[in-house]
């Protein structure tokens, strides 16, 4: 049977020595795409920009905001799948061994792409982030500063060494105390223009006046000498790391910033495993953080153990049965996330939202399609954050969190089985 992809020569080798052209800007790509995208210029732009590599496995994509690119290399037309559906409205080009599309998708979300070639799936991928706006630097808008890498050593956890940053905006004045929100995983937020685009975030949402003056603390996982404590810090059902940030970490901050001290003006968020820790911290700690930013979060059973502690996989649980917190959550999720002996990530956060539903939580779960990634997450960063810190009163230290009647109106989430 003949195979969906014959590749004879390098894609590069393909194109006329005139038109190599060098690496460009995903910007430049597709200012080009839409100018030439007929030229051998434009053709050896996308080889140099997406990478032989990845056009060869059909992975090469690139994108700001809805505007994308794609590329594959093929021995017959291929046709683009976006969301497993066949993709509208994209243009199509051919180019020496290889193939090029240039079209839009939904922001605020993640995608997945694939191909059907000679009648078969080839390439693809999953968790292609389509950013809002406001995750890109804007001009005009001023940037914060972010401090130097800095050491801490712990007493709560035993000569626990971390690393971390803090991230102070423009608008940042002494003189008036500052809201501050705590991220787990830290260290994937220091990079203004990487997967997170958290700084970038901040900004252009301080500058709209969506979210207050609010000071960033980026705070990576903990390790004493060659053990890793990630798990212990962020899985573990109990205030143990929630008083590590309050009697050490924002102590350290306060010493050095003007902060805010009541939970009304905290938040905390994180992914995966972080995820379950920010939700863990304010469930503990309502008079520190009152606002939760959780995606793909871990609320399953990697710090279980029987007799001695629970796992995450309980909170649906502790959620329907205990006292409820005045706090308001913002869950974010996929279908294709992990199943694994832990638990299920989807299933447990589903069965979490309708925990918060049911006894009134001001609550949001986010719903995509995505695997065990950023990607979701970090493209719809700038809704996440002005919902978390809507109606926000910096003349007030509290507020009674009063689920939304958009959401009352709606039914509890169900599971259809679509796999099979």
């Amino acid at each position: 049977m003949r195979k969906a992809m014959t590749l004879f020569l390098p894609v590069m080798a393909l194109l006329p020595a005139a038109v190599f052209a060098q690496k460009m800007t995903t910007a430049e790509l597709l200012g080009m795409a839409k100018e030439d995208a007929q030229s051998a210029k434009f053709h050896a732009a996308v080889a140099a920009t997406l990478g032989e590599g990845e056009i060869n496995k059909g992975t090469a994509v690139a994108g700001i905001g809805p505007e994308f690119v794609w590329a594959v290399a093929a021995d017959a037309q291929p046709a683009l799948f976006i969301d497993d559906e066949p993709a509208q409205d994209v243009r199509r080009v051919r180019a020496p061994s290889f193939w090029i599309f240039t079209g839009r998708m939904k922001t605020g979300t993640s995608h997945s792409f694939h191909y059907l070639v000679n009648g078969r799936r080839f390439g693809g991928r999953n968790d292609v982030a389509a950013y809002l706006p406001e995750c890109y630097a804007q001009t005009g808008v001023p940037q914060g500063a972010l401090s130097e890498k800095l050491l801490h050593t712990s007493k709560i956890y035993d000569g626990m060494i971390s690393e971390w940053w803090i991230y102070v905006p423009a608008q940042y004045d002494a003189a008036r105390p500052a809201a501050v929100m705590v991220w787990q995983d830290g260290q994937g937020n220091i990079q203004r223009d990487g997967g997170s685009r958290t700084m970038n975030v901040v900004d252009n949402l301080i500058n709209q006046k969506k979210i207050p003056v609010m000071i960033q603390v980026f705070i990576a996982p903990g390790t004493r000498g060659a053990e890793r404590l990630r798990s212990i810090q962020y899985d573990t059902v109990n205030d143990r790391y929630g008083r590590f940030l309050r009697d050490e970490i924002l102590a350290e901050v306060a010493s050095r910033y003007n902060i805010r001290r009541d939970g009304y003006s905290r938040a905390i968020a994180g992914n995966s495993s972080g995820g379950i820790c920010a939700f863990n911290v304010a469930w503990h700690m309502t008079d520190q953080f009152s606002r939760v930013l959780s995606r793909i979060g871990s609320f399953t059973s990697i710090q279980w153990r029987p007799g001695e502690i629970d796992g995450g996989n309980v909170y649906p649980f502790k959620v329907r049965k205990e006292p409820k917190r005045n706090i308001r959550v913002w869950l974010q999720d996929g279908s294709e996330d992990l199943e694994n002996n832990h638990g299920s990530w989807p299933l447990q956060n589903i069965q979490l939202a309708n925990s918060l539903k049911m006894r009134g939580y001001d609550f949001h779960l986010s719903w995509g399609n995505g695997t065990h990634n950023g990607a979701h997450g970090n493209a719809e960063l700038p809704e996440a954050m002005t919902w978390l810190w809507r109606d926000y009163d910096p003349a007030q230290t509290e507020q009674n969190f009063e689920q939304e009647a958009s959401e009352q109106a709606r039914p509890m989430f169900r599971v259809k089985i679509t796999n099979r």
